[in-house]
């Protein structure tokens, strides 16, 4: 599975790009975000990639968790964001 990663100044548009494609080739994608300003990219993102997905006949389902990341031997929490595709209910 795919991870994304989504800082505070990543654009949605471009976010929710990369998670369209991937949820149509591999119907899965990880998002990991550090800090507020990341956090708030990633859902955007993902809002925007479920309007993308949709004329796919495609809907999004995610889970939001909290996962503990080892950076600069620093330990830093993520929200990391499982992203999947389902097909769309009538």
């Amino acid at each position: 599975m795919e991870t994304l990663r989504v800082s505070g100044k990543s654009r949605p548009n471009s976010v929710a790009g990369a998670i369209a494609a991937l949820l149509r080739s591999q119907s899965e994608v990880e998002v990991q975000a550090i800090g507020p300003e990341a956090v708030n990219q990633a859902v955007k993102a993902i809002a925007i990639a479920r309007g993308y997905i949709a004329p796919d006949n495609l809907d999004l389902i995610v889970k939001p968790a909290f996962v503990k990341l080892e950076l600069e031997n620093e330990e830093r929490t993520a929200l990391r964001f499982t992203v999947r595709s389902q097909p769309l209910q009538p």
